[in-house]
């Protein structure tokens, strides 16, 4: 809650308070001493006139910045005025008495979740250690800077998104990525404010500070849900002027009809639609706050009604439903000579090249053999001499190079990789890039939510996208796709009637997350374009949390639909009771008190929300 509404709602309360006080007093005044009604009239005008002002003025703003809660504040102006004009003193100010106490505490009950945003906000608000020329200095976090060198001991929290320049540590980020096992971090490693480093001294050069870091932007989210609206709402907001006049024009028939006074303010008071105003903003708060704690980015309370909706699902493939990096498939080694040979010699050679297939092969061995003389050949493979004899790891093609005989190399989807010494191949090594652990479950759990039109869309080759999607079950499959392509296959998809959630890595994908009913990114520490291109991202790339948001989205949904069926109902009931004068002669007392407690029930309904835990990811 910004510093001004925070001072009005004070203002509001004080003044409220006075009033309640001035009121008590007239009402003994009357009961103790009857006979001098002059001066508890005196007190109960005194106090009306305490809490007309925030009243009055609320009424008029609302002039001058139409919304549906503005309706509220010129209802209840109109109804204390009403009271005014009928003499009714103790009405006049016992009714805007009620509803600043109601609002009060609306403001105040949110969900908490103005405390929540501030919590989240107080995550990465620390000091921070910055190493300088003259060593370490303490500064604050909003005085960080892009570039800056930190220094993090056992027990800091990260106070901004960064890459680790020195030192391995492990690092909790459960309140940000819902991982509840902390994560090995090493030099290179991009890391996010607000996690934890647990056991070790890093130090950390600053990618990203305040509202561009992860965290900032997911407090930015929840201040951006405060303002979202259901369907329902954005309807009554378009017809606003017109329920106003309904809603007069409902209290003239009473007045006119029964000339019961008591009855029309109650009218009044029992069409204020704060329930609606509420029913939305609360449960999206709820909501993208939840997401969060699941490792789910949701970059707006629409892509969750959005998400609800979704009947298909398109999966990118390298990155997406597969790890990303090259592990070995299978090793072939020649009549005559032991595995352990052959990986050792790959791994020996590989480490010293940064090509994905060298980086795979440098984690086969637990040792490296003392290889000299090591150079890559044009990217086709990495030659040495080991003892004297050379030695070579690298595409089928490179022993052409070399002049070592190799006989056809085995078939196979992925890379081929074959190592020799000397004049003589000792083996093959087949690489593959893998499913993701997690994915087939996944993906079986998005069919058991209605999705079961799933389709593997990639610019891959055919052999190597239909084995990945007959190991996870998927029957659609688009190969060889380029990005356009891609943008067009997920474009057809729409035209054919279907509502797709489009996965991918958030670059290459780009366009198609864009064209997809909601795009889901893989991992919020990539770049940037992954944040700019998708609705949704997913914090720690685990393909089970797809079904969680799904599961929030709806349950989102529900509950939204059930507030406002709250709201609504429990409004034309008042009015209905407000207008047949079943309220009684404090009716509108009694219209305001229930008007509150509808409030407080849907307040209360999406503050369930905020219980859900996805125990099936």
């Amino acid at each position: 809650m910004a510093r001004a509404e925070r001072l009005i709602l004070g203002v509001q309360l004080t003044l409220a308070m006075l009033a309640a006080g001035l009121l008590c007093l007239a009402l003994g005044w009357q009961f103790f001493a009857p006979e001098e009604a002059a001066v508890a009239d005196l007190l109960a005008g005194l106090a009306a006139v305490l809490v007309a002002v925030p009243v009055l003025a609320a009424a008029w703003g609302s002039l001058m910045h139409p919304s549906l809660h503005g309706i509220t504040d010129r209802l209840v102006a109109i109804a204390m005025i009403a009271a005014w004009a009928a003499g009714d003193l103790m009405t006049a100010a016992l009714l805007p008495i009620v509803m600043i106490l109601g609002h009060v505490l609306e403001e105040r009950s949110l969900l908490g979740s103005r405390e929540a945003i501030r919590a989240l906000s107080r995550l990465a608000n620390v000091e921070a250690r910055r190493i300088t020329p003259a060593g370490i200095e303490m500064i604050r976090t909003d005085a960080l800077r892009i570039g800056d060198l930190l220094e993090l001991r056992a027990g800091d929290r990260l106070p901004a998104d960064g890459l680790i320049r020195a030192g391995q540590a492990s690092l909790d980020t459960a309140s940000l990525t819902g991982e509840s096992v902390p994560i090995d971090v090493g030099p290179g490693d991009a890391v996010l404010a607000g996690s934890i480093n647990t056991d070790a001294r890093l130090e950390l050069e600053v990618t990203r500070v305040g509202d561009q870091t992860i965290l900032g932007r997911i407090i930015g989210l929840m201040r951006e849900a405060e303002r979202a609206k259901p369907p329902l709402t954005r309807l009554l907001e378009r017809h606003a002027g017109q329920y106003l006049a309904l809603v007069l024009t409902i209290a003239a028939g009473t007045w006119f009809a029964s000339g019961n006074a008591a009855a029309t303010l109650a009218v009044l008071v029992a069409a204020c639609p704060c329930a609606l105003v509420l029913a939305a903003p609360a449960t999206s708060i709820a909501a993208i706050a939840v997401a969060a704690r699941h490792g789910l980015l949701i970059k707006g309370a629409g892509f969750l009604e959005n998400l609800a909706e979704v009947t298909s699902i398109i999966f990118d493939k390298t990155g997406t439903v597969t790890t990303g990096e090259l592990t070995l498939a299978q090793a072939l080694p020649e009549p005559g000579v032991a595995s352990e040979e052959l990986l050792a010699l790959a791994a020996s050679l590989g480490a010293a090249s940064n090509h994905p297939v060298s980086r795979a092969a440098a984690g086969l061995a637990p040792h490296s053999l003392p290889v000299n003389g090591v150079r890559e050949t044009g990217g086709c493979g990495v030659v040495g001499s080991l003892d004297g004899v050379s030695v070579a790891f690298g595409r089928p093609d490179l022993f052409a190079r070399i002049g070592v005989n190799v006989p056809t190399p085995p078939a196979h989807d992925g890379p081929v990789s074959g190592v020799s010494r000397g004049d003589r191949l000792l083996g093959w090594l087949l690489f593959a890039d893998r499913p993701r652990p997690e994915a087939a479950a996944a993906l079986a759990d998005l069919r058991s939510l209605g999705l079961s039109r799933q389709m593997l869309l990639t610019g891959d080759r055919a052999a190597v996208a239909g084995r990945i999607a007959a190991a996870l079950g998927i029957d659609e499959v688009q190969a060889d796709a380029m990005p356009e392509q891609k943008m067009r296959r997920v474009m057809a998809e729409v035209d054919a009637g279907w509502r797709p959630l489009v996965v991918g890595d958030g670059i290459n994908d780009s366009l198609a997350l864009k064209a997809g009913a909601v795009g889901v990114a893989m991992g919020a520490q990539g770049t940037d374009v992954a944040l700019a291109s998708a609705d949704i991202v997913l914090m720690s790339s685990d393909l089970r949390r797809l079904a969680t948001a799904i599961r929030l989205s709806r349950r989102c949904r529900r509950t939204i639909h059930a507030n406002v069926a709250i709201g609504l109902g429990w409004t034309i009931i008042l009015i209905v009771l407000a207008a047949s004068g079943a309220l009684g002669a404090a009716g509108a007392i009694i219209a305001a008190l229930l008007h509150n407690l509808s409030t407080f029930l849907g307040l209360a309904n999406a503050g369930r929300l905020l219980l859900f835990e996805d125990h099936q990811a």
